[in-house]
């Protein structure tokens, strides 16, 4: 998502007379397009700030921003304060003033904004296979933990023909995979006017999802991140569509009832086996990976291994487990103590890690002598790297930087943790 609203504010940049440049010395104007979810990335951000600032007093003309998830869940100011030297600090929505900030910074003149909403600015997209396309932003599930519905507000969702138009100009630009993009992605809701006579579907995403199968041009679709309590029958259906990548990301956060509830997240442990059992059955050998909190306010150590137990009965292809780090302004904030030692947090993520690494091991040595699509992201070193349908890493020999973004058979021949190899099929 952040990277998406980094192309739009390029673009909106671009419009505006100016040109991008991978140098920072070089730049006129440097804006960090902000994550939430950790206090380590927003340690991160304090960190490249203070790199960035030294840059100006060199460079006196030199513009910095903020913007995402830390200045839209910024309520009390204590963020922006921290960040006193930023000559921008704004939520991704107000994206479309940039133009009338600067000429005000640079010129003292005042400058016009685009108006509209910043989910209509086209994205300036560097020339790839892939592309992101942001369907819905902001939440209302309000997890306890997460600061997502604070910095960027309610569900909002673009229209079916919006999101068509902009697929349908990726794939004329040569891009052959998209990955939908949501706070809560299956959540999405339009008309039921807005789809197509044909259409099987009644739930809106999964009617998307058909729309989306139809785009001449698209070969891959993938769409994260999913909630559990909107995964419909027919979202699970749609899985199957021909187009859809063999992978489902699904977070559970927990294993345990208990903490579920505290979580706030809506659904009961059995709940969510049930969703993965249907999931298998729809798509049998389908890749499911998940997102995982450990050490929430309250989680036993009982309550952990009934995570660790979930883990093993939904054999998860791959987690993302977080360490509970308290995000101020969220309900779990305001209510929970954060009483897990932080050697204790620690311990655990390292259990859901060895687990992972087991598993994954496991699970990408039953793809040895099978053959699998890959498409490729780079050649390098006498090598191609890609991703297979099931979003796992794949190399193999190969020199020829012409086939980066074509989508080739390889025939695997040997599996580790995270990387299959194998070679070409001609």
């Amino acid at each position: 998502m952040n990277k998406n609203d980094a192309e739009r504010i390029a673009r909106i940049l671009s419009d505006f007379g100016m040109r991008p440049t991978d140098d920072e010395a070089e730049a006129d104007v440097i804006i960090l397009t902000t994550c939430s979810v950790r206090q380590s990335a927003e340690e991160r951000v304090y960190g490249k700030m203070e790199d960035l600032i030294a840059l100006k007093r060199k460079k006196p003309h030199l513009l910095l921003g903020v913007t995402g998830c830390m200045a839209g869940r910024d309520k009390d100011g204590k963020i922006r304060k921290r960040l006193a030297a930023v000559d921008f600090f704004f939520p991704a929505a107000e994206m479309t003033k940039l133009p009338e900030w600067i000429a005000e910074r640079w010129s003292g003149e005042q400058g016009s904004s685009l108006g509209g909403s910043y989910l209509d600015v086209e994205p300036l997209r560097v020339p790839s296979a892939s592309a992101f396309v942001t369907i819905q932003t902001g939440c209302d599930k309000y997890c306890a933990y997460c600061v997502v519905p604070y910095a960027r507000g309610r569900e909002t969702n673009r229209s079916v023909a919006d999101i068509l138009d902009e697929i349908r100009a990726c794939a004329a630009a040569g891009v052959i995979d998209i990955t939908l993009l949501g706070q809560s992605v299956n959540s999405y809701r339009a008309p039921a006017e807005s789809f197509s006579d044909a259409n099987p579907y009644s739930d809106p995403f999964a009617a998307l999802l058909w729309e989306v199968n139809l785009v001449p041009g698209i070969e891959r679709i993938h769409w994260t991140a999913a909630h559990p309590i909107s995964m419909t029958d027919e979202v699970i259906d749609a899985l199957a569509l021909p187009k859809q990548v063999n992978y489902l990301h699904l977070p559970v956060q927990s294993g345990s009832d208990e903490v579920l509830r505290r979580m706030n997240r809506k659904y009961s442990r059995q709940r969510f086996l049930d969703i993965i059992a249907k999931v298998k059955a729809r798509r049998p050998g389908i890749a499911i990976g998940t997102d995982i909190i450990v050490g929430f306010p309250g989680e036993t150590a009982a309550q952990f291994d009934e995570t660790v137990s979930l883990y093993r009965e939904a054999d998860f292809d791959i987690a993302y487990q977080a360490e509970y780090s308290v995000r101020s302004g969220t309900l779990a904030a305001k209510i929970y103590p954060d009483d897990v030692p932080a050697e204790e947090k620690r311990r655990r993520w390292q259990v859901i890690q060895d687990l992972m690494e087991q598993t994954a091991k496991r699970k990408n040595q039953a793809f040895i002598g099978k053959t699998v699509r890959v498409l490729v992201g780079s050649v390098s070193g006498g090598f191609a790297t890609g991703t297979t349908d099931e979003l796992k890493t794949c190399r193999f020999p190969c020199e020829d930087a012409g086939i980066v973004g074509s989508l080739i058979p390889v025939r695997v021949s040997e599996a580790l943790e995270w990387q299959l190899s194998g070679d070409m099929l001609r």
